[in-house]
């Protein structure tokens, strides 16, 4: 069983409580290590606005807001053979712990994985 490190937990501060609750369920369930990054939580105007000018988000942070800026957002990496990776296969096996962990705690939750337009694996929002 894998645990989130200190790192990861800072990482989440100003995330809404229930999908925190969801990412501390996933780690128990899943089969692939994760982390979450340094912008993977709460994010300010400034740090989405870099992240937007950078073309790793379609959210500019000012005009479009990202989920990220209230919290309600969260972004992982999966960790395999002692790194970082973002590689789909490895970030499915994370989205499915995450959906189940959001199924058993009653919290709804999508993938960025899933969307068509933008392709986001990292990503997981609570539904609206």
């Amino acid at each position: 069983m894998f645990q989130l490190s200190e790192r990861s937990k800072r990482h989440l501060d100003g995330v809404n409580p229930e999908l925190v609750e969801v990412v501390k369920l996933a780690i128990q369930l899943t089969k692939v290590d994760f982390g979450i990054p340094i912008t993977g939580g709460y994010r300010t105007p400034e740090q989405q606005r870099a992240l937007y000018d950078a073309g790793k988000s379609q959210r500019d942070g000012y005009q479009n807001k990202s989920h990220h800026q209230t919290g309600n957002a969260v972004d992982v990496f999966a960790y395999v053979d002692g790194k970082a990776s973002y590689d789909m296969g490895d970030l499915a096996q994370v989205a499915a712990a995450m959906l189940e962990a959001g199924h058993r705690l009653g919290v709804s939750i999508r993938w960025g994985g899933l969307w068509k337009s933008f392709i986001d694996a990292p990503h997981f929002e609570l539904a609206e």
